[in-house]
């Protein structure tokens, strides 16, 4: 008499679910606690600079010697004490955070792009494309990242002071210098898949080279260009910084930023050590905090890259 094998059916309830977005952040806080502790913190920083109008307790120009004594020390009335013109500084910190942030994020969204197309073309059609792209990032590469974006400024930048037109100069200038590293990993990127069975075969079948690199390229380097991005933003706010504090930024009265809040405290900063050390604090504080971030993001979404790096 044959036996007959009996299977149990597994019960739906006994299937394990997958878990949700929320259980998966967590997940990874618990992994990474001091990237998730710098994401809060890149958060905030984005919050306050949003909405610097509503946190700021006075205006950025503000010269009232009655209520901001001169080189007044921090206090809880002024919690970063008060500068040489009679002005607050956590005032100034909390909207000079905008030129400081924006002209990060514009500039890396600028470079990143740049980048990003660059690479895709140069690993996709390797060849005398990819020569030609390589030797032009490197020819970028070969001039110190500030002496460049001060050729370009000097060029182009023929107004002084705060307006859009300038905003977007810096923020080229700056991309400029970061495009090229951007452009290197994602060709490097681009060049594994480009050799990929799905690649040849949406060529076989007549797929154009923009429609391949768009839907088929495009999507699997998304995560290497997220990371560089990511990581990038503290080095554009450190680059925009510094061409602040050689007086080449785009700050005004009304419109300061760190780095020139940190150029306006070198005649007083024996007497008055807040007014250099605050605005070098922000910038390290968010330079880290970005950096931290983009250290984390990277490990989680392209652990290559560590390698790479």
């Amino acid at each position: 008499m044959a036996t007959q094998a009996v299977t149990n059916p597994v019960p739906v309830a006994d299937l394990r679910r997958r878990p949700g977005r929320s259980a998966s952040l967590r997940r990874i806080a618990r992994k990474k606690p001091v990237g998730a502790i710098a994401a809060v913190i890149c958060l905030l920083l984005i919050l306050i600079a949003i909405s610097a109008d509503l946190l700021a307790p006075q205006g950025a120009n503000q010269i009232d010697p009655l209520k901001n004594p001169r080189l007044l020390s921090p206090s809880l009335s002024h919690p970063f004490g008060t500068d040489n013109l009679f002005r607050d500084v956590f005032t100034r910190i909390v909207i000079g955070s905008r030129i400081s942030l924006g002209v990060g994020f514009t500039a890396v969204f600028i470079g990143t792009v740049i980048g990003a197309s660059l690479g895709i073309v140069s690993g996709y059609f390797r060849g005398k494309t990819d020569l030609v792209v390589s030797r032009a990032m490197e020819v970028v590469l070969g001039f110190p990242p500030l002496v460049l974006a001060i050729f370009i400024l000097a060029i182009f930048n023929t107004s002084k002071g705060y307006s859009f037109r300038s905003f977007l100069l810096l923020s080229f200038a700056i991309g400029v210098i970061i495009a090229p590293t951007t452009a290197r990993i994602v060709r490097g990127s681009a060049l594994t898949i480009r050799n990929l069975q799905y690649v040849e075969a949406a060529e076989s079948i007549g797929n154009t080279s923009f429609g391949i690199m768009r839907r088929h390229v495009l999507p699997n380097v998304v995560a290497p260009i997220i990371v560089i991005a990511s990581i990038q933003i503290g080095n554009a706010i450190l680059a925009e910084a510094a061409l602040s504090f050689l007086g080449l930024g785009i700050s005004d009265a009304y419109h300061p930023s760190w780095g020139t809040m940190l150029q306006e405290g070198r005649p007083v900063w024996l007497e008055a050590w807040w007014m250099s050390v605050i605005p070098g604090a922000a910038i390290a504080f968010a330079v880290l905090s970005f950096n931290l971030f983009g250290d984390a993001l990277r490990d989680v979404l392209d652990p290559r890259l560590r390698q790479s790096s």
